[in-house]
């Protein structure tokens, strides 16, 4: 039995449905000075995300992606099921490059982790353009401090301290923390912010606490996405 951060107990939380895909269409201009919160799913048939080799192995991959020049993975978070990012690009182009070289990454992880074929993802990634300080805020904890959203959906999850950082997630890299963790040891997974928004802008809607839960907000941006798959689409 793999190890995990975080689960459940057999046939405990919410019963698999039917869920929309991402389906492909052409992706409006946005300004580069943006970031964006990307989402990728993977396959209900995925084990979970969250097995520690797997997680290693995805660090890996974005140590990788973090040498590009025209694409840059700022944050993440593995969840059971899905992924969360925080992206910047220069271009459309480079951000669907970026996001192409990413996926593959991503599906070549999995399988080789779990001893696996075949597809890994469920349809394409989503992903919001943010373009006020405000938003990239509540996208910043929405993806570090994801894993406490889904606390409640995996009982008996376990306890989460006030300082307690996901493992599975970009969390501990993190500088813009309000009472800030014990810096790790190990180098970055993940690129460092150039947009103005996600390097400096947030900051003054407040430093971010460890034991905060993403707003409502977000929460209720990501349900809808869950339920009719809109949005702009890679």
């Amino acid at each position: 039995m793999p190890v995990r951060w975080g689960g459940a107990r057999e046939g405990a939380g919410r019963k698999a449905v039917a869920r929309a895909r991402v389906w492909h269409r052409g992706r409006a201009e946005f300004p580069e000075s943006h970031p964006g919160l990307v989402t990728i799913r993977v396959r209900q048939e995925v084990p979970s995300l969250r097995t520690v080799r797997l997680v290693r192995e995805v660090e890996h991959s974005l140590r990788a992606i973090a040498k590009r020049a025209d694409f840059r993975v700022v944050h993440y978070s593995l969840q059971h099921d899905h992924v969360h990012l925080l992206v910047e690009s220069e271009s459309v182009a480079a951000l669907s490059n970026g996001m192409k070289s990413l996926a593959a990454r991503l599906a070549r992880a999995v399988n080789r982790v779990f001893g696996r074929r075949g597809a890994v993802l469920d349809g394409r990634y989503h992903h919001r353009a943010l373009g006020t300080p405000r938003e990239v805020r509540a996208a910043l904890a929405y993806v570090i401090l994801n894993a406490r959203k889904h606390a409640p959906q995996r009982a008996p999850a376990a306890p989460y301290s006030e300082a307690w950082v996901d493992p599975a997630s970009s969390g501990r890299w993190f500088d813009g923390w309000a009472a800030r963790p014990a810096p790790p040891a190990d180098c970055p997974a993940v690129a460092r912010a150039q947009t103005w928004l996600l390097a400096t802008g947030w900051r003054r809607h407040g430093l971010i606490r460890c034991g905060e839960t993403p707003g409502a907000r977000m929460r209720r941006a990501s349900a809808k996405f869950s339920r009719t798959a809109g949005g702009n689409r890679g």
